[in-house]
């Protein structure tokens, strides 16, 4: 039997209604109680008591030695305000670390990433035996720094190492590598291009691996050479990978500490004192924690600019 035209209309708007209060009422359930932000605090306090623990209060507190004198032992004693800057800014010594340690970064960083790329272009193609050399390139990422400086210690000995030996066998005069001034930032350099070279390698062979290999057969059908193809077609796909590569191995150049100690200990005549070895040696060696503390934070303001000049030049050739 058909149902009434009006018995119709009397039990929709029921049903309407238990809906409307159905979804009303499962939309309730996903507003968080006043009770919810105690468990908020349950989760995030083990994480912010580590933060605050060992990164803010570190900051905060060679903020606050930068602006004093301190004693033996970092116990600040008289307020000087900016005079530590101000002494590191007109210092001829703090000033010559300050351009060794351009020199080198900006070597490293540009040394290592156009190897990298090299190095990942050859081993892209599909070749018999190619994952033979891709092993072997990114083989430096599972070296650590101790091994590493140990490693080119021997290569760099002026008696019996590798290159000595070279340079008797072709005639050639022997090289101090590592007590010649001009020489030692050579062989830092050389050094910390090996070790940074693996993880540069690894990752832009992933971005290359990720580029679709139509690009490169519609090009190769229009006579483009390989060489053309790497400037206009995998330089570009891979922009945001170099961006990254180039910003990561910038501010691990700033951080280089361990070869140099291992290698150079800054020398000879602090022709490798990088700053963050003579940030280092102020504090530990000469017991000066105030000035150590204003060289840290240049450091920190440094990186930060140099940081900032990428993104604002680099990024704007990235393709996203």
């Amino acid at each position: 039997m058909l149902k009434s035209p009006a018995t119709h209309s009397s039990t929709t708007p029921v049903a309407s209604h238990k809906t409307n209060s159905k979804a009303a009422k499962s939309e309730a359930g996903f507003w968080l109680n006043a009770k919810d932000k105690y468990y908020a605090w349950i989760f995030l306090g083990p994480s912010l008591l580590i933060l605050g623990v060992f990164i803010f209060y570190p900051m905060f507190r060679t903020l606050y030695l930068s602006l004093f004198l301190t004693n033996t032992v970092g116990k600040p004693t008289v307020f000087v305000g900016l005079s530590n800057y101000i002494s590191l800014l007109t210092s001829a010594d703090y000033l010559s670390s300050l351009g060794v340690t351009m020199v080198y970064v900006l070597a490293v960083t540009a040394i290592t990433i156009v190897l990298g790329l090299i190095l990942a272009n050859y081993a892209n193609k599909q070749l018999a035996g190619i994952g033979i050399f891709r092993t072997l390139f990114s083989a430096t990422m599972g070296v650590s720094v101790s091994v590493a400086a140990i490693f080119w210690l021997f290569i760099f000995n002026p008696s019996t190492g590798f290159l000595s030996l070279v340079s008797t066998w072709l005639h050639l005069p022997q090289i101090n590598w590592l007590t010649d001034p001009g020489w030692a930032m050579l062989a830092v350099i050389i050094t910390t291009v090996w070790m940074n070279l693996g993880f540069t390698f690894l990752i832009l062979l992933g971005a290359m691996q990720s580029v679709p290999t139509t690009l490169y057969e519609a090009a190769s059908i229009e006579g483009a050479t390989p060489r053309h193809q790497l400037f206009h077609i995998t330089i570009p796909m891979i922009s945001p990978t170099l961006f990254f590569v180039s910003i990561i191995t910038l501010i691990e150049g700033f951080k280089s500490f361990g070869l140099i100690d291992l290698m150079t200990k800054g020398g000879p005549t602090n022709a490798t004192n990088m700053l963050v070895y003579r940030i280092y040696k102020d504090a530990f060696y000469s017991g000066n924690y105030a000035q150590a503390s204003a060289e840290s934070l240049i450091l920190t303001i440094i990186i930060a600019i140099f940081t900032l000049i990428q993104f604002k030049v680099l990024e704007k050739r990235v393709n996203y």
